[in-house]
Order: structure tokens, then sequence, then C-alpha cells
């Protein structure tokens, strides 16, 4: 294994912001270093790709960069064999949308064929939106769960959303996310699925203008009357306060 890794490139983890605002004082100098000498990059997009560089540093020659294409489509055959770029000793980088690729992204993926293959994966420090909003919920960050997205059919979601109060009542909290559009439609079905008591923490906007964190008892958002539009979200189920 040693002398495997030793022959082959590194696969780099490059987190980014989580919108539209923020600079280099959210990246850090080893993300800037990396980027700017790494040439093979995995991306879902590759103009939001280019974009996401260029914000990082001026100094990337965007035409010297060679983009592959990593997305929900990609198989394992596929990422499989784009660990050719790595054996043949060239580092490379996963970029994601946004935030930190691995996470409710399809880089585990290429990540995975890199463990199997005995290629070095390194994690670069960087904002994941599920730690930000569960280390700012209140919640349990001693024991939690992410389950991602929820079935979109309302009968299964609806039944999904009372599982996870279960969990969070018994266990520890329960993250989930939500396509944006979708935000309010799932925001009405916590509320309608869930005791009173049970606490729902909304994450929104985080590290951008205008961004909050907010908990609360579902009694609470009901009397609310919260409208979150189409922004990207993250919600938290965890037990009544005691």
């Amino acid at each position: 294994m040693e002398s495997t890794r030793a022959s082959t490139g590194t696969l780099y983890l490059m987190p980014i912001w989580l919108g539209e605002h923020g600079g280099t004082e959210q990246v850090t100098p080893m993300s800037i270093a990396v980027a700017e000498r790494v040439t093979h990059w995995f991306c879902e997009n590759e103009r939001s790709a280019r974009r996401a560089l260029r914000r990082m540093s001026p100094s990337i020659v965007m035409d010297s960069l060679m983009l592959h294409r990593l997305d929900e489509r990609t198989t394992r055959a596929e990422a499989d064999s784009m660990l050719a770029v790595l054996r043949d000793g060239n580092d490379a980088a996963i970029i994601s949308e946004a935030g930190m690729p691995g996470i409710a992204d399809p880089g585990a993926l290429l990540v995975q064929a890199a463990h199997r293959a005995g290629i070095n994966v390194v994690p670069l420090i960087g904002a994941s939106s599920v730690v930000l909003a569960l280390a700012a919920s209140g919640l349990n960050g001693q024991r939690f769960c992410f389950h991602g997205y929820l079935p979109v059919k309302p009968h299964e979601r609806k039944a999904a959303i009372k599982r996870l109060e279960h969990e969070a009542q018994h266990g520890g909290a329960q993250i989930l996310i939500e396509t944006p559009y979708r935000n309010d439609a799932l925001l009405a079905d916590l509320l309608a699925a869930c005791a009173p008591a049970t606490m729902l923490c909304i994450a929104i906007d985080l590290t951008q203008p205008g961004g909050s964190v907010v908990t609360r008892s579902v009694a609470q958002w009901k009397s609310t009357r919260t409208a979150l539009g189409k922004r990207p979200a993250i919600f938290i189920l965890g037990a009544a306060v005691r």
C-alpha cells in the first residue's frame, strides 16, 4: 500500500463557498496553494468550477486546467477510470457545487474509488453547511445523523418525518436538507407531523448576508408563519427541552 501511494498523486477535497458572497478571507492559504498548482479537477459543472477557481486565485490559468465531469450520473466504472490521472503521478482535486466535496455530493463515489486503489485522499479545511448548522443549533452535537433528502411523495415524506422525530426524541439530532424550491413544502410537513414540543432548527444561507440559524419548538414555528423561499437551508430535528 505504501509503495502504491508513493508512486501516485494525491486526491484533494477542495471546499468552496456556500454562496456567492465571500472572498479569499474564507479560504485557507493551503487551499489556495493547492488550487494554484493542481491542473486536474473533478466537478459537477465546468462553468461553476471555473468561476470558483477564478474567485480563489487570479493566478490560476484557466486554459491549463483539465476538468472532468463527476456528478450523480457518474458510474462506478467511470469513477475508476478517472483515477488514471492520479496513477500517472498527478495530483487532482474534487470541487463541489458548494461546500465540502463528498458530503451530500457525488464526489464520494470517486473518493471510494481512490481508497480501493490505495490513493491518498486529503480533505482540506473549509465550510460544511451540515456541521455549521449543527454547531449553531444548540441541539445534540454528541450524537446526530444526516439523512440528506427525504422522499418526494407526501405520504412517504410524512412517514419519514415521524421516524426522524422519534429518533430525535430518543437518540440524537436528525439533520436533513431539501431542494430550495421545496423548502416551504418540507417546513409545512414538519410542522404538521411533529409534536408541538419537538425542537426544529432551520439554518438558511449560512455564511451569506442575511443568513440565519434559528432553533424553536414546532409550536413556536407555527406561530411565526415563516416563509423560507428558495434559499439553501438545513433542517434539524431535536429533543424537546427538559
